[in-house]
Formats: structure tokens, C-alpha cells, sequence
């Protein structure tokens, strides 16, 4: 008896079902969020609402009028939440210094008496058109303020996109940093990963075994496990420093931790299966009568490398370095512990925007950042293999 083709179309659906709904609980949903966090701030618009309504036909070029002013003071008047103005000033004073004195001010006159107050009679600031346009440009609720501040950019007060000044913000130089070490990082394991691929590839039986087993444990071992043993091995007195004064390499321990070289040495070691299976599996699927053939023509050994096996092996060499570089780019356990204050990568300025300072948008700005820089990097991976796999067609 065959089944309908209605039932198995439904079959199929209700066991898509539950991926589904797991992907979008647990990857899209999460996503979102984060991209809602990146691009919005309604901090200052909970607060004025009638400001809000208020300065929509506002030119913004002179100072409002009365009814902007009295809007203003009505819902300064009207906030029971302190946490909120906290908020609120936050904002505002983070895009022009001196709102957090003017605000308060303003909020104690305003709670002082129930009828019109003339704003220039509490502080002369009021008179001022750049606070007036401050408070206007946070009354969006969209906003690319915390995308732009993640790369060290600014509006002026005309709106054009300016250069933050160097000392406000550093963003900018911690993501060449994080850039820069990833990369570091990225070339060890492939000088090394490579090596012991071919390697693995080239001997059977418990050789084959033995190093492949060596590559693995890292991966069955917990990440902060790994980490924490590396500081023990590293520090002054570990077996590192120990191993080097015995040789007489060194007549003094060596610093190993809190800086940047146990950064990486520790994430070399964390990283390396990411880049060696990928080479391996590929190495794997290579004739391996190539490279004899290539002998008895002539070639060299180092020739015989150059031209056969390490063209057939670029998209192991590429996925590998992609998987390295794209993780490598996020790691946050490694150089916490590990590295010194000069050593953070970016997940840890991400890290204190979100617990240290609660500031959800601008972690959700440089996160949405790092996870561009990763589709960026997918995609090129996905033209690279496209383009082999043309090749070989």
C-alpha cells in the first residue's frame, strides 16, 4: 500500500517542525534582538513623549518655540520613574556634556511649581540651540549612533559623520588588535596544522592513531580547562620556564602569562584541530600516487609539492584558515585570563559594555559588527568553493 502524497508531505513538515522552532528560540529570535539593540534607543523618547509630538514641525535651526518648552516641562513634570530620567541623561550627556546638571535643574524647578516656567530663567543653556538639537536627535528611535560610536564615528552637529577624538573612544584600535592577533594566530596554525596534516595523512595503522588522537584531546577537553592549565604551564615557575632554565636558554623565568605571547601560544594550541582536520580530510582524498608521479616526470620533492599537492589541498588550507580566523576573532576566555590589559580582544569590550556598564546597545553594536566581518568571511569561503568545484567540473 503507498502512502498519499499529501501524508508524506506533512511527514516531512512535522519533522522540520522542531528544528525550526529550535532555530528560531534559540538563533533567530537572539539575532534580532541584538540587531533591535544595535539600531534603537528609546531612552529619551519614554521620557518625552510630548516633546516628541511637539518638535515634529520644529525647524530645528532656531530656538522652539513656547510650546516645544512648555511640552518639555510637562513631561519632565510627569516622570515617576527615576531610573528612567537616569537613563534619559545618560543618553543626553553622552552627545553633549553638561545635561546631567542641566536636567536636574530643570526636573527640581519643574516639581517646584504647576504652571509655565520659563526654561532660560533656571539655566542659561536653555538659550543655547545645540542642547535644544541634542535633545531632538535622541527623541529618534532609530538610530545608527551606537554603529557609528563602534567604529569610532560620530554625527556633528550638522549630522555629517565625523571622527570621534582619540581620546573618547578606542574601539577602533582594539579591533586591529583583535584583527591582528587572529591573524598571528591564524598563520602559526597553518605553519604548524599543515605540517602535521600531511603528516597524519602519510602513516597508518597506531601512528595514524596516535597523532590523530593527540589532535582530538583538545577538543574533548573543556575550553576553560585548557586555558587554566596553559597559565599554570606558563607562569614564572611553570614547566615552560623551568624546561628553558634546565637548557640554559634563559637564566631567568621568562613572562609568559599577562601578555600577549601567552595569548597566543594558548590559543595556537585551543585552535590548531580547527585547522588540521579540515587540511587532513582533504589530504585524504588526494591520489596518492601524485606525488610519485610527479618524481619519475622530474620534479623535485619540493617541486612535486608546489605544483600538485599543495594546489589539491588549498580548500582544505582554505576552510581551515577561515574556521581559525572566524573563531579566533571572538574568543573571550583565553585572553581574560591569559592576557594582559594591552591583550583584550574585542569580546571583552563587548563583555563590559553588556555587564560592566550596561550599555545593551553598544554591545549589540560591535557584536552586530564581528558577526558581519563573519558573513563576509563565509562568503567569501563559499566563492572560493564555488570557483573549485567550477574548476573541477
Amino acid at each position: 500500500m503507498t502512502t498519499p502524497p499529501e501524508k508524506k508531505l506533512w511527514s516531512a513538515v512535522l519533522l522540520v517542525v522542531p528544528l525550526f522552532l529550535f532555530m528560531l528560540a534559540f538563533f533567530l529570535w537572539p539575532l534580532g534582538t541584538v540587531i533591535q539593540q544595535a539600531v534603537s534607543d528609546r531612552s529619551v523618547l519614554d521620557v518625552l513623549p510630548l516633546t516628541h509630538d511637539a518638535v515634529a514641525d520644529w525647524d530645528g535651526q532656531s530656538l522652539p518655540g513656547p510650546g516645544i518648552q512648555q511640552a518639555f516641562v510637562t513631561d519632565i513634570r510627569n516622570v515617576t520613574d527615576q531610573q528612567a530620567i537616569g537613563e534619559m541623561v545618560r543618553r543626553l550627556n553622552s552627545a553633549a556634556p553638561g545635561f546631567r546638571t542641566l536636567i536636574g535643574k530643570t526636573q527640581a524647578a519643574a516639581l517646584a511649581s504647576d504652571g509655565p516656567i520659563d526654561l532660560t530663567s533656571i539655566d542659561r543653556r536653555w538659550a543655547d540651540l545645540h542642547y535644544w538639537q541634542t535633545v531632538r536627535d535622541a527623541l529618534a528611535p532609530v538610530t545608527d549612533r551606537y554603529l557609528l560610536a563602534s567604529v569610532d564615528l560620530q554625527r556633528d552637529s550638522l549630522g555629517h559623520i565625523v571622527g570621534m577624538p582619540s581620546e573618547a573612544s578606542a574601539n577602533r584600535a582594539i579591533m586591529i588588535r583583535t584583527f591582528s592577533m587572529t591573524a598571528t594566530i591564524t598563520v602559526i596554525c597553518l605553519l604548524l596544522g599543515y605540517p602535521y596534516a600531511v603528516l597524519l595523512a602519510s602513516v597508518t595503522g597506531w601512528w595514524r592513531n596516535l597523532l590523530l588522537g593527540a589532535i582530538l584531546l583538545p577538543l574533548w577537553t573543556s575550553l576553560l580547562v585548557r586555558t587554566t592549565a596553559w597559565f599554570i604551564v606558563l607562569q614564572d615557575n611553570g614547566i615552560v620556564n623551568h624546561l628553558l632554565m634546565l637548557l640554559h636558554l634563559t637564566d631567568r623565568p621568562m613572562a609568559l602569562v599577562f601578555n600577549r605571547t601567552g595569548v597566543i601560544i594558548a590559543m595556537v594550541h585551543v585552535l590548531l584541530p580547527l585547522m588540521v582536520l579540515p587540511i587532513y580530510s582533504v589530504i585524504m582524498g588526494i591520489p596518492r600516487n601524485l606525488m610519485p608521479a610527479a618524481g619519475s616526470l622530474g620534479a623535485n620533492p619540493f617541486r612535486a609539492f608546489l605544483e600538485v599537492l599543495l594546489p589539491l589541498s588549498a580548500r582544505g588550507i582554505t576552510s581551515g584558515v577561515l574556521l581559525v580566523f572566524m573563531s579566533a576573532i571572538g574568543y573571550y576566555i583565553t585572553p581574560a585570563l591569559i592576557g594582559g590589559p594591552k591583550d583584550q580582544m574585542i569580546s571583552s569590550v563587548i563583555a563590559f559594555y553588556a555587564t560592566g556598564a550596561a550599555n545593551w546597545g553598544m554591545a549589540s553594536a560591535l557584536g552586530l559588527v564581528l558577526l558581519v566581518i563573519t558573513i563576509m568571511l563565509y562568503a567569501v569561503y563559499q566563492r572560493l568553493s564555488n570557483r573549485e568545484q567550477e574548476a573541477v567540473q
